[in-house]
């Protein structure tokens, strides 16, 4: 049996494969950060038909350790069509077992969502989308970080952004930005038709290229969380939110989208600006509509679930939802999905995966479509 994880958002380490049946495994923390919960490694030589038993041994440590109860872990034979594995957690660690039917499998914490992937979206945004890259800025260890826009008016006024995996683990992310290109690919589409003739897309969908490279959960090559960054952005240790904020200044912001995924709440939901200085009615009202359309739609979304409410003026101002919702007066949202699955609509086989992830994206277009002209 080979063990490997020297790929693009690879993350294992082994402690002890002798036995088939147990194999003793570890995740690796994130660079100059104590974060770990992402995993996705290679299994080679195994033997169809016969058990294979894996626990990563220090899940009990992770970032997020009460997320393990009710997670199963995601395999794939092919990197294509993936599948959830039957996951058990203990004080001992996490624990998967199967019977193969390949001679291998990978594993990972969600569906990855690889740098070449990545490249082909931005391809398929510039000659399917009619989008323009406007510019492009760099991470730490040189990676680009395209900032697309998608504009077929001169006389839209409106300007709405969306961005994504700020946290590299969050792979659902990007799934969700290729639903949203997808979508915006379309000729005969008179939502987006009605959209663009009233906005422009401003869309980035990687934030962290670095971290997703190197297979971390929550920070980039400088052990920096970017979504803890927005008031104290530099060139240097968050060249990432420091690019997007210079771009969004340039053009301003009338709708704001962050893409991440929860490891610990299995529902889709949102977190919104209710805590900011200077939050108005009016936004409680944008706020409040927007999530009902996604409701009354059918989405995979719901409103019982999310995070606690922030008192008023106790907004932590550091995310990027309450900064730049704060700075340009705007209706700002964090979209949640899970790693695991959407309670209120199970798919044991796949849980919360990339095509619904992609489902979302496309679904909220819709929401943003109906709202363009109530959001100055």
């Amino acid at each position: 049996m080979k063990i490997s994880s020297d790929f693009d958002s690879g993350n294992i380490e082994v402690i002890d494969a002798s036995n088939p049946q147990q194999v003793l495994l570890a995740m690796r923390p994130d660079l100059k950060s104590h974060h770990f919960q992402w995993f996705h490694f290679k299994v080679e030589g195994l033997t169809p038909g016969q058990r294979h038993g894996f626990s990563l041994t220090n899940a009990g440590q992770s970032a997020y350790s009460h997320a393990w109860t009710g997670y199963n872990a995601a395999a794939s034979y092919d990197q294509v069509n993936w599948f959830r594995v039957p996951s058990s957690f203990d004080e001992k660690g996490l624990h998967f077992a199967l019977e193969p039917t390949h001679e291998q499998i990978w594993f990972a914490y969600f569906e990855p969502y690889s740098r070449a992937r990545h490249d082909w979206l931005i391809s398929e945004a510039l000659d399917k989308a009619d989008a323009e890259i406007v510019a492009i800025g760099k991470s730490i260890e040189g990676r680009e970080i395209p900032l697309l826009r998608i504009s077929r008016n001169p006389e839209a006024q409106r300007k709405v952004w969306i961005i994504a995996q700020q946290h590299p683990g969050e792979h659902m992310a990007e799934w969700y930005m290729e639903g949203v290109i997808e979508r915006l690919s379309r000729r005969d589409d008179g939502e987006m038709d009605a959209l663009l003739a009233k906005a422009d897309l401003y869309l980035v969908p990687n934030m962290n290229p670095d971290g997703a490279y190197r297979g971390h959960l929550r920070t980039n090559a400088a052990g920096k969380d970017l979504n803890r960054a927005w008031q104290s952005a530099d060139d240097s240790e968050t060249p990432e939110v420091f690019f997007v904020q210079q771009q969004m200044r340039k053009v301003g912001v009338d709708l704001f989208l962050d893409i991440h995924g929860d490891e610990e709440i299995p529902h889709v939901f949102t977190a919104g600006c209710e805590g900011n200085p200077g939050y108005t009615p009016r936004l409680e009202a944008l706020e409040s509509e927007f999530r009902q359309r996604l409701v009354d739609m059918g989405a995979e979304f719901q409103i019982a679930f999310g995070y606690p409410r922030d008192e008023p003026g106790k907004a932590n101002t550091t995310l990027a939802c309450n900064a730049v919702g704060m700075a340009f007066d705007c209706l700002s949202f964090t979209i949640e999905m899970p790693f695991k699955d959407h309670d209120d609509n199970p798919h044991p086989r796949t849980a919360w995966n990339g095509e619904r992830s992609k489902r979302l994206g496309k679904d909220v277009l819709s929401v943003v479509a109906a709202m363009v002209d109530k959001l100055r």
